[in-house]
């Protein structure tokens, strides 16, 4: 019996792995997070046991995984995005490592790479930013030293911030003074599902943008150079003249 934890990706019923479907419709007994997993990743499955996590607490959660290993029946543990960002499942494995119960983590596609295949951008350019760094607003949950929005901001590397728009005029006091207030940035909403939606700034003007929308929460804070920039250098893998053990 293993407990597989399964990243659904950002919305998109479409987006997820081949191996997470098909563990989806093979596992008996299914725990989803269902305020962000649509039932639409579910379609096919044959499970006995369906349980929408959403509604429980930790202990649980456990306690269902607990009970699915005493009857050898593997545990498709769905979240969204990919488990390993943001997913809550370092507690989880505390635990089934307690209890010696086998996990396996399926990765699955991030927020981040839906809004910027939304957007129509790439995170990493030649002479602009080769970094992206993915992180969080500090609101109920506080921030290791070194790790506050200003500290990473002055990388002045693509940034991707979750769990912000509630705080987006304090996020946008901390980027300033590191990006300046002509730097791109993008608030996008719900990237991938049907009701998606976004806008497009700078630092400057993303606040009156973003609340003329009214987006609230399940948005993501995108922010660099690389989301307004046809300055840059091209790539040396695919330059002319330049060999490499594939292109002699």
């Amino acid at each position: 019996m293993t407990v597989f934890f399964i990243g659904a990706g950002p919305g998109d019923p479409e987006l997820i792995t081949v191996k997470g479907q098909r563990l989806i419709r093979s596992c008996p007994v299914i725990i989803y997070a269902g305020s962000l997993v649509p039932m639409a990743v579910l379609e096919g499955h044959q499970a006995l046991q369906v349980v929408n996590s959403a509604q429980l607490h930790l202990e649980q959660i456990i306690a269902l995984m607990k009970s699915a290993h005493e009857q050898g029946q593997d545990v498709a543990r769905v979240h969204s995005g990919d488990p390993s960002l943001y997913g809550a499942i370092g507690e989880q494995i505390r635990h089934l490592r307690e209890l010696n119960i086998p996990f396996e983590i399926i990765p699955g596609v991030t927020a981040t790479a839906a809004c910027a295949a939304l957007l129509g951008v790439e995170l990493t350019l030649p002479d602009i930013s080769q970094s992206v760094i993915l992180t969080r607003y500090a609101d109920k949950t506080s921030m290791p030293a070194g790790e506050e929005l200003a500290s990473l901001a002055q990388h002045r590397a693509t940034m991707a911030i979750h769990l912000g728009v509630n705080n987006l005029h304090k996020i946008v006091a901390e980027l300033v003074p590191h990006y300046g207030a002509d730097c791109p940035i993008a608030v996008v909403h719900r990237a991938s599902w049907p009701d998606q939606d976004w806008v497009v700034g700078t630092l400057a003007d993303i606040e009156e943008k973003v609340q003329a929308k009214g987006f609230r929460r399940t948005a993501l804070i995108l922010v660099g150079q690389v989301l307004a920039s046809d300055s840059f250098a091209e790539s040396s893998l695919y330059r002319a003249g330049h060999a490499h053990v594939f292109r002699p």
